[in-house]
C-alpha cells in the first residue's frame, strides 16, 4: 500500500491529526524520518491533541463567551484585591471537581466579566461544558421557555453544565418565576456543579435584590455556602483602555 492510499484512509476514518503529521513526516528526508515505533507514537499523540483541540473549539462555540478572554491577560495585583495565587487556584478547576461556586462584585468596569469570561475559556480547555448568561439573557430564556414548553428542556441542559456564567446579577428586577427558576437550578446544581456569578452589588445586597425573604434565603444559602469570594478592586479598565 502507497502512502497516498494510506493518507487517504486516515482522511476516511476522520484522524486529522494523524494525516497532518503523517503528511509532515513525509515531507522529511529519507534519514529524518522516524522508526515505525516511534512513528505510531507521534502519530497516536497527534490525534489525541487534536480531538482535544477539536472538542475544546466545540465547547468554547456552544459556551457563547461575551468576552475573548484568556487567562494571561487578567490583570492580578493587590491594588486590584486580586492576586496570580488565587488565580492560579482557580485556573487549576478544582473548584468544578468539588461544584464550588464563584461570586466576583465590584463597580462598573473593573473587569468582573472579562475574569468571569477567561475562566469559561479555561474551563473550555479542561474539557468542561460550559454556558455564559447575561442575566437578561438568562430571565428572557426562563420566560420564553415557560411560554413555549421547553423549560424543562433547558433546565436540563443547564443540570449538565459544569460551569454556568451569569453575568451582572441584579442589574434587572426578577419575576417571583424566574426567581424559582433560579432556585431549582441552583438546587440541582449544589454541591456538583459549579455556578460563576458577577454582580455590581455586593454580596450583601444580594438578599435585598432578590426581594423574597424565603427564596432568597434558599438562593443565598445555595450560592454562598461553599463558595470562592472575589471583590474586584481599582479603576475602571475600561477608562484605561
Amino acid at each position: 500500500m502507497n502512502t497516498n492510499a494510506t493518507l487517504e484512509q486516515l482522511k476516511q476514518l476522520r484522524l486529522g491529526g494523524m494525516v497532518q503529521s503523517y503528511q509532515q513526516q513525509l515531507e522529511l528526508p529519507l534519514h529524518q524520518q522516524l522508526y515505525a515505533h516511534e512513528l505510531v507514537a507521534q502519530l497516536v499523540q497527534s490525534e489525541q491533541l487534536n480531538r482535544q483541540q477539536e472538542k475544546t473549539t466545540y465547547y468554547l462555540k456552544l459556551a457563547k463567551l461575551r468576552i475573548n478572554a484568556i487567562p494571561e491577560q487578567i490583570n492580578c495585583s493587590v491594588a486590584r484585591n486580586f492576586t496570580k495565587q488565587q488565580l492560579a487556584i482557580l485556573l487549576e478547576g478544582q473548584y468544578m471537581e468539588q461544584g464550588e461556586n464563584i461570586l466576583v462584585t465590584g463597580a462598573t468596569g473593573c473587569g468582573k466579566s472579562y475574569l468571569a469570561c477567561a475562566l469559561g475559556y479555561q474551563a473550555c480547555l479542561l474539557g468542561r461544558k460550559t454556558t455564559y448568561l447575561s442575566m437578561n439573557r438568562f430571565i428572557e430564556r426562563i420566560t420564553i421557555s415557560k411560554i413555549d414548553g421547553t423549560y424543562i428542556k433547558l433546565l436540563n441542559h443547564l443540570e449538565r453544565q459544569s460551569l454556568i456564567i451569569l453575568d451582572d446579577f441584579g442589574l434587572q428586577p426578577m419575576q417571583q418565576d424566574v426567581k424559582l427558576a433560579l432556585l431549582q437550578i441552583l438546587e440541582e446544581r449544589n454541591g456538583k456543579r459549579s455556578t460563576l456569578v458577577t454582580s455590581q452589588l455586593p454580596v450583601s445586597a444580594w438578599h435585598e435584590y432578590i426581594n423574597e425573604p424565603t427564596v432568597a434565603d434558599a438562593i443565598m444559602d445555595r450560592l454562598t455556602a461553599n463558595a470562592h469570594r472575589i471583590e474586584l478592586k481599582g479603576e475602571s479598565m475600561r477608562r484605561k483602555s
